[in-house]
């Protein structure tokens, strides 16, 4: 527990290459080899820290801004990521959430229930923020550590079952994102695009990457897109020209830097991956192909997923003071809203528009889901000693406060073990129904 916990506060730029080290060395690779990719996985890991402390900085001010333009008085403040995942690892839950979640992943690699290896320690926060919730409103430990099981075992079939479209759409080879807060929107993603399949017109619209730049022509290009995109948001949030003008150039570097970031990260894991497969195989025998579960970061370079997301921005401020019902103050974790749109993106087969339209309806239903959990959200940063801001009697965070997931469980999870006995159904029938796909494509992978 203690080296995990170590491992843990390293971050995960510098987490990441030593698991991928010794993990390679455990499976055979020479150790020049393996010290070399896990040091360029490090390195592009940090680059991506980086190019999004970067993004961070200069739209946090920018969101600010346009808040007091809008002249929101919104009751529910959103404390951001950094909050909810001290909230979550200062817990009762966080402490034993690493080894559970490791315990859960073997025995579904076992069961053949999942194809992914999720090295992504880091992000099991998300897995321990439910299972804080749940033991705020239960009082009992063993309720929430399965309620969080079950939240990881749901975010793992979404893992699978979106890595094929991570492989052909984000050009990520062997990479599956079991990252909670991504994962959690992409069935929503899925149904809504599949309506849009159905209605007539709308499935008739077609704006991808390509039909984007071939109808604006320059215009379609990350560098010349991200620079009108900062423009924009300097507009919004009433810069005057030179501040415009800066933020256009940070959101253009954004936009052209962060796939080459992501890139970088990929020729240190190949080799790895590559060799993981094939010992793998060998250990899981019938497995044909496994995953190795990263941290969504890897798909943010997608130019669709980052266009949106910032545009995004302030439609997500307007929303908050249109939405009926809503006391939801979005601040903190909007420069994190390109997480939510990894997957949402592919889904929507790369379209602009579609995108757009899923992320209005998730983000919607987001501050409603962050409105109603902020006074459990804000009863769990007090037990875990979190400092309410000042001025603010509720707080929340997006990022996984406004996600559908964790509010179902923790809603679910006040009947204890009667909550708990739906939640173990709903994620036995998921994972017999991966398995039986997992087997199917064994057997085609085999012919």
């Amino acid at each position: 527990m203690g080296i995990l916990n170590y491992l843990v506060d390293l971050g995960a730029a510098v987490m990441m290459p030593i698991i991928f080290t010794v993990f390679a060395l455990v499976l055979g690779v020479k150790f020049g080899k393996a010290l070399k990719s896990g040091l360029m996985v490090g390195i592009g890991f940090t680059g991506l820290n980086v190019i999004i402390s970067l993004l961070t900085d200069n739209l946090g001010p920018a969101a600010e801004q346009m808040v007091q333009n809008f002249g929101l008085n919104l009751r529910v403040l959103d404390v951001g990521w950094p909050a909810a995942s001290a909230i979550a690892f200062g817990s009762a839950i966080g402490v034993l959430i690493i080894p559970v979640c490791i315990v859960v992943n073997l025995l579904m690699l076992f069961t053949k229930t999942t194809k992914t290896i999720n090295v992504d320690i880091w992000n099991y926060w998300h897995f321990a923020f439910t299972g804080s919730m749940v033991y705020l409103i239960t009082n009992d430990i063993i309720v929430s550590l399965i309620m969080a099981a079950i939240n990881m075992i749901i975010i793992m079939v979404i893992a699978d079952r979106t890595a094929p479209m991570v492989e052909r759409e984000l050009g990520l080879p062997g990479i599956s994102i079991p990252h909670a807060f991504t994962g959690s929107f992409a069935p929503i993603a899925f149904v809504l695009n599949a309506i849009m399949d159905k209605i007539p017109g709308i499935n008739k619209i077609k704006l991808d990457e390509k039909e984007f730049q071939k109808r604006f022509g320059i215009f379609g290009d990350p560098a010349i897109l991200g620079t009108l995109v900062g423009i924009l948001l300097g507009i919004v949030a009433g810069y005057d020209i030179k501040s415009s003008l800066n933020l256009a150039i940070v959101m253009a570097a954004v936009l052209v830097l962060t796939p080459k970031m992501a890139a970088v990260l990929m020729e240190g894991l190949m080799p790895i991956s590559e060799t993981v497969q094939q010992k793998i195989q060998e250990k899981f025998k019938g497995n044909s192909k496994l995953y190795i579960g990263l941290d969504s970061a890897v798909g943010v370079g997608n130019p669709v997923t980052l266009t949106i997301s910032l545009v995004m921005v302030p439609i997500t401020i307007l929303l908050a003071f249109l939405i009926p019902g809503n006391e939801f103050l979005p601040f903190a974790s909007l420069a994190g809203l390109p997480f939510m749109f990894v997957l949402i993106a592919p889904l929507c087969k790369g379209d602009f528009f579609r995108t757009l339209v899923v992320g209005i309806i998730i983000v919607s239903g987001g501050l409603l889901i962050g409105t109603n959990i902020a006074p459990i959200f804000t009863q769990a940063a007090a037990a875990a000693n979190f400092s309410v801001p000042e001025g603010s009697s509720l707080i929340s965070s997006i990022d996984y406060g406004s996600s559908w997931l964790p509010f179902v469980i923790v809603k679910i999870a006040k009947y204890k073990w009667i909550g708990v006995a739906i939640s173990s159904v709903v994620a036995i029938v998921l994972m017999y129904w991966n398995r039986v796909l997992i087997i199917k494509e064994d057997k085609i992978e085999e012919a």
